[in-house]
């Protein structure tokens, strides 16, 4: 048991689920957001946003080729302003503050997009898609703690000035 206590303190000696957090989450959403600035992209995601009664009208207004192309840029940025919390942690904090309410309103796509599970002998499945919206959940924690890290080390400088 020593060792699974040494161990555990190692991992957060050496900061490990901040810099895989954080190093994962700016490469999803630099990846997830050009691809949502291009045609096949936007074409991705039309039924989710369609479906959802709280983004749909992001479409309606912007059309699902600019109305992709904003998302995939407010995802581009706040990858943006993860990368500046490395330096400066309060960009950090705002980077989390906008995949917090992204990461909530795709969460909630689970409830609304239509067909996202499958019946394999009378048990119902989430399939791909139900999947890749489930992974917004925990992005969703995955903000929480961002923002907290962030928070902790903003308040560590504050301290320091």
């Amino acid at each position: 048991m020593g060792q699974l206590i040494a161990f555990a303190s190692f991992v957060k000696n050496l900061d490990i689920p901040f810099y895989i957090l954080s190093i994962g989450m700016i490469v999803m959403l630099l990846w997830a957001g050009a691809f949502k600035m291009t045609y096949p992209g936007s074409e991705t995601i039309t039924p989710l946003v369609t479906n959802s009664p709280l983004m749909s009208w992001h479409f309606k207004i912007f059309g699902a080729k600019m109305g992709s192309f904003i998302i995939g840029l407010v995802e581009v940025v706040a990858a943006t302003f993860f990368i500046g919390g490395f330096l400066y942690p309060v960009l950090g904090i705002i980077g989390g503050c906008i995949t917090l309410i992204m990461f909530f309103l795709t969460s909630t796509m689970l409830l609304s997009t239509p067909d996202i599970l499958v019946k394999v002998k009378g048990v119902s499945y989430l399939n791909n898609l139900g999947l890749f919206l489930f992974k917004d959940i925990i992005a969703l924690g995955g903000s929480f703690f961002l923002i907290g890290h962030y928070g902790e080390k903003a308040a560590m400088l504050m301290q320091m000035k």
